[in-house]
């Protein structure tokens, strides 16, 4: 007994860290994504997520005015103008791209014969010539700069309305949500029949489910959708929620029927003789008793209709108003590379729901891990 004690001791701290692992692994990434989604471009460009709340050095070039833009001031032609914008604080400046930061605030340099020039502290320049200046584009002028740490909500308030994820993430909830019920309630019933109730061809049904599960789904992608639009289904909701609740169930039927046939037969057997039907032991013992198993699929399940793409494109649409987040996700990346402030809130509204699933689930996905190795043991 001691040695049963301390071997299940020890898997009960190994589940425990992988999970906490698991979780570890998601929620940095997250993290990082939840942080740049406040962030602009050019902040993101610049620096990692860690360093948002420290400000960034960002380096660039401004042009001066050219010849038109000059005044004379104290008999000299003068350029003036300023290469800051916004709240940015400049750290240093130079002439050439091979060493923008070769002088600091407030130096003047020569930069051609005659041409003085002087960048101050506050960005202000002044370039000032005793001879009129004869060119048609401004000298450039390198600069290194500290922006403050800036956030801003309008990230979201583009992708969720002129990028359409608003109206993907309605999409994708109403697919989600009943393609995640429907195939456990089957799956339940489905198991107990084939755990403790007698009939014939019981044996034949489950090895026919065990072989369901090595069938690759996308062979039956085209001939189900021709199914559908035969008997009137066609593309929507329905033909999308009956397609991940085939290409479920097998999964589902399996792992909950590994899991019924484990529970104590002497509770089940004293429920028939005390005269309880075959629902009411159902009802009332195997689905309380199986609720960590329950929860461990609705995981899985859940996780993987919200990621899907494939059976959204093709039982659903590819249209504007069909299109799931992952869709929208796809549109996105390839339009909008570019755009990693956009890309970054985006990919953090399609992962979070995910995330808050698993973290209200863990604890449930723990016991039924736990529940199936001590059994396998």
């Amino acid at each position: 007994m001691e040695g049963m004690a301390g071997q299940k001791s020890s898997l009960v701290w190994a589940v425990n860290i992988s999970a906490f692992l698991l979780v570890l692994l998601w929620t940095i990434p997250t993290l990082g994504l939840f942080v740049s989604s406040f962030r602009d471009r050019d902040q993101i460009a610049s620096s990692g997520w860690w360093q948002s709340f420290s400000g960034s050095e960002q380096t660039g070039f401004v042009r001066t005015g050219t010849g038109d833009d000059a005044i004379q001031m104290d008999g000299l032609h003068v350029i003036e103008g300023n290469v800051l914008k916004g709240e940015q604080k400049l750290v240093a400046w130079g002439t050439g791209a091979r060493e923008p930061a070769r002088y600091q605030p407030g130096d003047t340099v020569e930069i051609e014969e005659g041409w003085q020039l002087t960048v101050r502290a506050d960005g202000s320049y002044r370039l000032a010539s005793r001879q009129p200046f004869e060119m048609r584009r401004g000298e450039r002028i390198f600069t290194t700069t500290m922006a403050p740490p800036k956030f801003t909500t309008g990230n979201y308030e583009r992708v969720l309305t002129a990028e359409g994820l608003g109206r993907a993430f309605m999409n994708t909830m109403t697919v989600t949500v009943p393609a995640t019920v429907i195939p456990i309630l089957i799956a339940a019933f489905a198991a107990y029949a084939l755990a403790w109730m007698e009939f014939p061809g019981r044996a034949l049904l489950t090895a026919a489910v065990v072989g369901l599960l090595v069938v690759p789904l996308q062979v039956a992608l085209i001939p189900l959708l021709r199914l559908h639009n035969d008997i009137g289904i066609g593309k929507g909701y329905l033909g999308i929620w009956l397609a991940h609740t085939g290409f479920g169930l097998p999964l589902a039927i399996y792992l909950l029927r590994n899991y019924m046939v484990g529970l104590p037969r002497e509770v089940i057997e004293s429920a028939r003789v005390d005269g309880a039907t075959e629902f009411q032991i159902f009802r009332r013992i195997i689905l309380p008793l199986s609720f960590p198993a329950l929860a461990s699929f609705a995981i899985f399940q859940f996780l993987w209709v919200w990621n899907d793409l494939l059976v959204a494109t093709v039982f659903l649409g590819n249209t504007r108003e069909q299109l799931v987040m992952t869709g929208v996700l796809r549109e996105l990346m390839g339009s909008k590379g570019g755009e990693w402030e956009i890309l970054a809130t985006s990919a953090f509204i399609s992962i979070s729901v995910p995330l808050i699933v698993f973290f209200a689930m863990q604890k449930y996905l723990v016991r039924g891990l736990l529940a199936g190795s001590v059994k396998g043991g």
